[in-house]
């Protein structure tokens, strides 16, 4: 059974649905979520994307992310797919979605309405590694100097994403 994404307008109003993969080749809005974990620390968990994935494969993105499935509720795709990547579920809470756009590897494209959750996990994933093929924490600030210093080593919507992420635990950057 192939994948499909639900299609939607910038108001993230459904208007269909497309094959995955054809979105992603096509630049098709369409609607995602990304899942951001952090420990009683405040740092938050990484991962990296197994090598074998349609793209971005073997490199270091946030907690989760993937895309509902059409007449599932967005809290409960976010927490199937934490589940089914990193082996476990924990409260979350939606913070803000916005739109992007990135060119990827294997000549994909990056067009999501992508829904953003947080929550807090203090203990150990048993991830799949299907998925993932190593995890890690780090501080956000972490974080941001590794990806100036190295930025092919994560994800492309991990960099767009960071300094919102930041926002709204951090606080406002100020000038």
């Amino acid at each position: 059974m192939k994948e499909e994404v639900i299609l939607v307008d910038r108001n993230d109003c459904p208007h269909g649905t497309m094959e995955k993969i054809e979105a992603h080749k096509k630049g098709v809005l369409h609607r995602a979520f990304s899942i951001f974990i952090f420990n009683d620390n405040g740092e938050l968990m990484l991962q990296r994307r197994a090598l074998h994935k349609y793209h971005s494969g073997g490199l270091w993105t946030n907690t989760c992310c993937s895309h509902p499935r059409e007449g599932e509720e967005l809290l409960a795709a976010a927490h199937r797919r934490l589940k089914e990547e990193m082996g476990f579920i924990c409260p979350l809470q939606h913070k803000f979605h916005f739109i992007y756009n990135a060119h990827l590897d294997n000549g994909l494209i990056e067009h999501e309405l992508d829904h953003v959750f947080v929550g807090n996990y203090p203990g150990t994933p048993k991830f799949n590694p299907e998925e993932v093929m190593d995890y890690r924490f780090t501080s956000l600030q972490k974080l941001e100097k590794e990806i100036s210093q190295s930025p092919e080593k994560f994800t492309e919507w991990l960099k767009i994403i960071l300094p919102k992420i930041q926002e709204i635990t951090l606080g406002p950057k100020s000038s």
